[in-house]
């Protein structure tokens, strides 16, 4: 038995399978007692049968996780889950949990690939559907076993970077309508990711000191970085003709001045990318274009990582190829010590 916030708790392994499981009492005597009667039920397979007979839908599930879980990780992850619960509520509808068997979860795992979804995306809804399952067999007792747990996912590739050439950029913003090219040009000079930029606000920028201050990162950790003159240039040509908007205070918005939906974002980059014939591309790889751009110039890993606002260096050093201008540096500090080989030689050395 273990503690937690004062209740006792037991952690039971039987058959294979590990049952958590809050002993509702903070005394430890009767705590005890709960446990040996939890045993013995499991030992006689009543515990398991008292679980199954729990009437729990696939919706009950996914409207807990939405409401328990996921308000507790970041807004970016928060807006992902709702993409993908889009996706497996359209396949799995609303039947009993106790009907949701690998078998099914492999066919959902087919049905995503044959509409085009990426073995990343795929990934990334069969974890979160994993995490719910997980929540119900650990936390709240509905089930015995996750489904989710037994089915293979998806081998992703280990995809290359990609960045725009000069030429693509040129084409790229030829492209563009004036108000995506603006996004386009500041992201390419910042880093910016997506959910970032489109949430930018003027009281977070800085004209004067040519800094901007994003609040919500993806590790939730607020991150001022600096404008270079080209970034600068953007946001002061936004703020010549910046009308008084009562709606909100961003500084990339609509005509209608609302926040531009990531949706019809994507959807006119994607038609930008189609006339200027770039492919193998996507909003992201204007990120990869900064970092790499910054890499190709001898800018140091450690402050390419700072101005992506990385928390772990690892995510960096997929960059850390593009330099091998920095390793040159590394080596000619070395230079201060200079060996006259002549004149050593003369000298009998």
């Amino acid at each position: 038995m273990f503690k937690r916030n004062d209740i006792w708790w037991t952690c039971i392994s039987h058959n294979g399978r590990k049952i958590q499981k809050s002993l509702e009492t903070s005394d430890k005597k009767l705590a005890k007692t709960i446990e040996a009667k939890i045993r013995t039920e499991i030992v006689e397979g009543k515990y398991y049968e008292r679980l199954i007979g729990q009437n729990k839908t696939f919706k009950d599930m996914m409207d807990r996780f939405m409401k328990d879980y996921a308000p507790t990780v970041s807004m970016n992850t928060q807006e992902g889950y709702k993409y993908y619960l889009k996706n497996l509520n359209r396949f799995f509808g609303n039947p009993g949990l106790l009907s949701i068997t690998p078998k099914i979860v492999a066919k959902y795992k087919l049905y995503r690939r044959e509409n085009g979804a990426s073995p990343s995306t795929v990934n990334r809804e069969l974890y979160m559907l994993s995490k719910a399952f997980n929540l119900a067999v650990k936390e709240w007792e509905w089930l015995k076993d996750n489904p989710v747990s037994r089915v293979q996912k998806e081998r992703e590739t280990n995809e290359v970077d990609r960045w725009l050439t000069e030429d693509e950029e040129r084409r790229l913003l030829g492209n563009s309508p004036d108000w995506l090219r603006k996004i386009i040009v500041f992201a390419l000079n910042t880093g910016l990711r997506q959910d970032e930029l489109l949430s930018l606000e003027w009281n977070r920028v800085n004209l004067l000191r040519k800094t901007i201050i994003i609040q919500k990162t993806k590790n939730n950790r607020p991150n001022t970085l600096p404008l270079n003159s080209i970034a600068l240039n953007v946001l002061l040509k936004k703020h010549e003709c910046k009308v008084r908007n009562l709606k909100n205070d961003l500084v990339f918005s609509s005509q209608t001045g609302t926040k531009i939906g990531k949706r019809n974002l994507i959807r006119a980059f994607a038609q930008a990318l189609e006339k200027a014939e770039i492919k193998d591309f996507t909003y992201h790889c204007l990120r990869h274009t900064f970092a790499t751009r910054l890499a190709q110039n001898g800018v140091d890993i450690y402050k390419i990582a700072k101005l992506l606002n990385h928390k772990d260096l690892k995510n960096t050093q997929r960059y850390s190829h593009h330099c091998p201008e920095s390793l040159m540096v590394g080596v000619q500090v070395l230079e201060k010590f200079d060996y006259n080989l002549t004149t050593m030689a003369q000298n009998g050395g």
